[in-house]
């Protein structure tokens, strides 16, 4: 077996169209499709970030609590390469979006820093160099 590629990360949000505005008006990101399931009460939004990766961002009735931030057992956080990431940071923050202090990767020396989506889900930007 090789693995490629990542395809994509599935995210569950507790407030579907929070989370959607959130994710396709203030980062950017590109709807693929949309499909509600009306058994499940649910959405399911795929999203495309880049050329190859998406994110599906789902609703479920009442999903529980993420444990703690962020070092709970699982997904620790997601990242985002961005091309300046200090250009990246400031449209986050004229959006209401509070950013970290943007730090160095003392392992890269690439920059990076964080935020976080309605739920508290912790997003990384990184510098692409």
């Amino acid at each position: 077996m090789k693995l490629t590629k990542i395809h994509h990360v599935a995210i569950i949000c507790s407030d579907y169209h929070k989370s959607k505005d959130f994710y396709v008006k203030k980062l950017g990101l590109t709807i693929l499709k949309e499909t509600y399931r009306a058994e499940r009460d649910s959405y399911k939004l795929d999203l495309k970030v880049g050329h190859h990766t998406q994110i599906e961002l789902f609703s479920f009735s009442s999903p529980p609590q993420r444990p703690s931030y962020p070092e709970a057992t699982g997904l620790r956080h997601l990242a985002f390469e961005v091309e300046n990431i200090e250009e990246a940071a400031r449209e986050l923050e004229s959006q209401g979006i509070a950013v970290e202090p943007i730090r160095i990767d003392e392992l890269t020396g690439k920059k990076f820093t964080f935020f976080e989506d309605p739920d508290k889900l912790p997003l990384e930007l990184y510098a692409r160099t």
